[in-house]
């Protein structure tokens, strides 16, 4: 009995050991939990009853330069269909209306949507997609149909809304309107003015406080936000919707009709340097063109003839040659260390002066100027592309400028072949907006200024920032060297290389231009070599207002490839349609001053017109809208009966008017 008394003691202490070791255990837990990881406990507490929620800003628009939207953020609906939540009398009560209805708004036949419907509540599927990329019109629509009227707990429907970018103009220009997009990786992926503005664009998320209730719903904790959103700033650009349609047309029927691989053109005001048109059109493989690339701004290379351009200036400023200086082509070909340098008019063109020798695009006598004149002295040459801003890159504010190659006379790249072939438009590479900078300096009395493709931020009508034209040379040559340089680019138009773009109506100039590209592995298919087709120049010639480049790749060659045939085209019909179709304003003078018949005439209408009229008058001839108001004014109801002028009228001029009565009109 003692033995079994001391083993019951035994488990008794046993026990009471254990259960003081667990109540220690408790304490050391609260108190670790209480004062060592309290923190961490209240933080995830608050965390998962206390939440901060973004409150995203709105995306600022992008304009043209007229006004009209470019970008735009607008709202996108998906609605989904929680098959189970509606009770069966009101699904079957609905299911049929419902179907119709979205085979109205959808187009799909109401069948599908029954079966559809029907099915997924079968399978008991709780987010069934029944229609994406709404508007806001039609979601408000869909949201009243019968079923989906009642709600989400009654009615089954799942409204998912999220703000998507649109471009209102469409595909033109989408690649310099650009884009601000978040990659499947998670890596933000920016292009175009879009990229480049983000900053301005974009604003700043804003911040709520949110406390967790019932059913996982949240409710604001106050009344004010945390931090309340910034709304982004519109950017107003230098495009113009109306020339950039005309330069994307343009472009695309030559592209077209060559079958070329990808061109680009660009537009730019010859004063300001505003880029109002920009268009980069790439083929696919089903023969279609869309804007894949910024060819204009990212597509550096070698431009072929366009670079004479830089030749004749430097040439005449420097009083190496004039205008008049005559060289001989040597049939077409002169050689420069055992290499060729050859015209591609076959024979040559004889003895012919420098001027003609640029309007024509004789590299043969290009080659043999800037040889001569610099051989010596390259460097002065160089210096000269170089002041011109040709040896780096424009600083656009835009993402993905090609990289240019202009050799200096120092690089490893330099040997007795550069300058020659550099005269022609080989051995360097530049972008086309930075030969067309060029080109608008010529135009600009010598003034070479920055491409600018944004006018200003704006934050309602408050300017926020203003983009003022910025210059990269205040004087790219003599007056006396540009006016010479500029009479023999509109002579290049008149009898050169573009005389088929030559219209007595209206006065361009500019030079053509044909490179070939991928030519070091020989002229075979299978080399890759092929033409890339151009034209640079401004218009009016007499008075520019806007500067102009085309460059068209590889276009078939069974139809033509040089750029005056290729190219030349599409300058010609921007221009002239630009300054054709554009309104014009004309002055009246002398508005102030009075013409005497015509005051003493308005004098005695007036006068007959304070009297009281108690006569039908004869409406005969006058617009309806104008025998209305007469005749309403004079206590008559009228009676329209038509469109246009009063061809008849009930009552007949002379008669005594009746207060009220009714008179018909019969217009034509």
């Amino acid at each position: 009995m003692a033995i079994e008394d001391k083993s019951i003691s035994y488990r008794i202490y046993l026990f009471a050991i254990v259960v003081v070791i667990f109540v220690i255990a408790i304490v050391v837990k609260l108190t670790n939990i209480q004062w060592v990881e309290g923190d961490y406990y209240r933080k995830l507490a608050k965390e998962r009853s206390v939440k901060n929620f973004v409150i995203p800003a709105n995306k600022g628009n992008i304009y043209s330069s007229d006004g009209s939207l470019l970008a735009t953020s607008i709202p996108n609906y998906r609605i989904r269909f929680d098959a189970l939540a509606p009770s069966d009398a009101n699904f079957n009560s609905n299911i049929n209306a419902l179907a119709d209805s979205l085979s109205v708004l959808l187009g799909k036949p109401s069948n599908q949507y029954r079966t559809s419907l029907t099915r997924a509540r079968t399978l008991k599927n709780r987010y069934f997609l029944v229609a994406r990329d709404l508007s806001y019109t039609n979601y408000i629509r869909i949201k009243n149909f019968p079923l989906f009227k009642l709600g989400a707990y009654k009615g089954g429907i799942i409204v998912e809304q999220e703000t998507v970018r649109e471009h209102p103009i469409g595909k033109i220009a989408e690649r310099t309107i650009g884009y601000e997009r978040v990659d499947h990786n998670g890596n933000t992926r920016i292009a175009g003015i879009e990229g480049a503005f983000s900053d301005y664009l974009n604003g700043k998320d804003g911040k709520i406080l949110k406390q967790r209730i019932a059913k996982g719903q949240w409710k604001p904790l106050r009344d004010n936000n945390e931090i309340e959103p910034q709304d982004g700033y519109d950017i107003v650009s230098t495009i113009d919707v109306y020339i950039q349609d005309i330069a994307h047309h343009a472009l695309l029927k030559q592209l077209e009709y060559y079958e070329a691989d990808h061109g680009s053109v660009v537009v730019m005001e010859c004063n300001t340097g505003e880029v109002k048109a920009i268009a980069n059109l790439g083929r696919e493989a089903n023969g279609t063109y869309y804007e894949k690339l910024n060819y204009a701004i990212g597509e550096s290379q070698e431009p072929g003839s366009t670079f004479k351009l830089i030749d004749l200036i430097a040439l005449l400023d420097d009083k190496k040659a004039d205008t008049s200086t005559v060289y001989d082509t040597n049939g077409g070909v002169v050689e420069y260390y055992r290499r060729k340098v050859r015209d591609s008019h076959k024979g040559g063109y004889g003895k012919i002066s420098l001027a003609r020798g640029f309007e024509v695009s004789s590299n043969t006598v290009m080659a043999q100027a800037i040889h001569n004149s610099y051989k010596d002295n390259p460097s002065q040459f160089i210096d000269r592309i170089n002041s011109y801003g040709f040896n780096k890159p424009l600083g656009l504010p835009i993402e993905g400028e090609g990289i240019p190659i202009i050799p200096q006379v120092k690089g490893k790249s330099w040997s007795g072949l550069t300058l020659p072939w550099m005269a022609y438009g080989y051995g360097v590479s530049v972008t086309p907006m930075q030969m067309l900078t060029l080109y608008n300096a010529v135009a600009n009395d010598g003034i070479m200024v920055k491409p600018i493709f944004v006018k200003e931020v704006k934050e309602w009508n408050k300017t926020i920032k203003k983009f003022n034209t910025e210059i990269i040379n205040p004087k790219i040559c003599s007056d006396e060297a540009l006016a010479k340089v500029r009479a023999v680019l509109e002579n290049t138009v008149k009898n050169g290389t573009g005389k088929k773009l030559y219209s007595k109506d209206f006065s361009m100039a500019g030079k053509t231009g044909t490179a070939q590209v991928n030519y070091g592995k020989g002229k075979g298919v299978e080399s890759g070599m092929y033409y890339a087709s151009s034209f640079a120049g401004y218009f009016p010639a007499d008075q520019p207002k806007y500067s102009c480049i085309i460059i068209i790749h590889r276009p078939s060659k069974s139809k033509g490839i040089y750029g005056a045939d290729v190219a030349g085209p599409v300058f010609k019909r921007i221009a002239q349609k630009i300054f054709t179709d554009s309104p014009t304003t004309n002055e009246v003078k002398n508005l102030k001053k009075k013409d005497v018949k015509q005051e003493a005439s308005y004098d005695s209408y007036y006068t007959s017109m304070q009297k009281k009229q108690d006569v039908v008058p004869n409406v005969k001839g006058m617009t309806g809208m104008d025998a209305v108001a007469l005749l309403g004014n004079m206590g008559l109801r009228v009676k329209i009966i038509g469109v246009g002028k009063v061809k008849n009228q009930s009552l007949l001029p002379g008669n005594k008017i009746d207060k009220n009565a009714l008179i018909t009109l019969e217009l034509s």
